[in-house]
């Protein structure tokens, strides 16, 4: 790790803490591998635009003498590199924590780094299908391959992610012995495990795809499988929800993490309780399960505005 950070552009004497500080992310914090990779990519990238703005490699003294100019340079260059703000923003609050990890431990002060704004998000909101549009490609799907055991898998992925919610990662690192299970113990972002119950078509589609599946399964081993037997891949699915996209004349919004949106949103249309939403989706904080209030409210709106268009 101190050798991949000296490569982006930090110094000898700032790499160490650098590795330092993410080997805390992964023991305390218990962050996920792709959260950490995202956190090492993030300082790289800053440490390599540095090299480039300074003309030297980042030192521990001219970390501590960065001005407000110099975190603009670097946010106006992953701009110009088509950057989206949400996406700066998480860059900027990883480099504002090993700011403070450094501070915390005596290694470096930045007094500047506390007057750089973060950048606005705009704010938007999930985009659900309906609930017929769900409906449809939950059936649609077993027309799409000529191996019956291939449409079993994909109507089996399917009814997780729209049927109990499940992100698209969380359903294909599930083994045997866990979806034999109900409820799941989904293991979802950072480590974090939770229950969700399984309706019984996603309980009938999985018993089905086991029965067709032409590789041996055991209780430990990965569930899906692609064609040649080894893992299914995420982007299998993605290329199948983008040809049912066009086979049914669905929004370009259809993708498989709208199906985990439209069994939030279809829930709570249905009357179930905002806290027991987040519980099922796994959400560490109520705010993040409160937008598909918004996401109902707009939808109420729609359908009055088309009933009454004169009012």
């Amino acid at each position: 790790m101190v050798e991949q950070l000296q490569q982006f552009g930090f110094a000898p004497d700032v790499a160490p803490i650098a590795t330092q500080w993410l080997g805390k992310l992964k023991s305390e914090r218990r962050v996920s591998a792709k959260t950490l990779e995202a956190y090492t990519r993030d300082l790289g990238q800053f440490a390599a635009f540095l090299n480039d703005h300074l003309g030297e490699a980042a030192t521990i003294p001219s970390l501590s003498a960065l001005e407000v100019s110099d975190f603009r340079s670097f946010m106006a260059k992953r701009r110009a590199a088509a950057i989206e703000s949400r996406t700066l923003s998480r860059q900027l609050s990883s480099i504002r924590s090993f700011f403070r990890y450094a501070e915390r431990n005596g290694h470096f002060k930045c007094a500047a780094l506390s007057a750089v704004r973060s950048p606005k998000i705009a704010h938007s909101v999930p985009r659900p299908l309906s609930e017929e549009q769900a409906q449809r490609i939950t059936t649609e799907v077993i027309l799409e391959n000529s191996h019956a055991w291939v449409n079993a898998r994909d109507l089996a992925v399917l009814m997780l992610l729209y049927g109990c919610g499940l992100r698209i990662s969380e359903a294909l690192s599930l083994n045997l012995k866990q979806a034999e299970e109900n409820p799941l113990v989904v293991l979802g972002k950072g480590g974090k495990t939770r229950l969700v119950p399984v309706v019984q078509a996603a309980t009938d589609a999985i018993a089905a795809y086991c029965k067709l599946c032409p590789f041996q399964l055991s209780a430990k081993t990965l569930l899906f499988r692609g064609a040649k037997g080894g893992p299914l891949s995420p982007r299998i699915i993605q290329l199948l929800i983008e040809r049912l996209r066009g086979a049914l004349n669905l929004p370009d919004s259809a993708t498989p993490h709208a199906l985990r949106h439209s069994f939030a949103s279809h829930l709570l249309g249905n009357g179930a309780d905002l806290r027991v939403i987040q519980d099922l989706l796994g959400h560490a904080s109520l705010s993040s399960t409160q937008i598909y209030t918004e996401v109902n409210r707009k939808h109420l709106l729609e359908q009055y505005q088309k009933a009454f268009p004169t009012a």
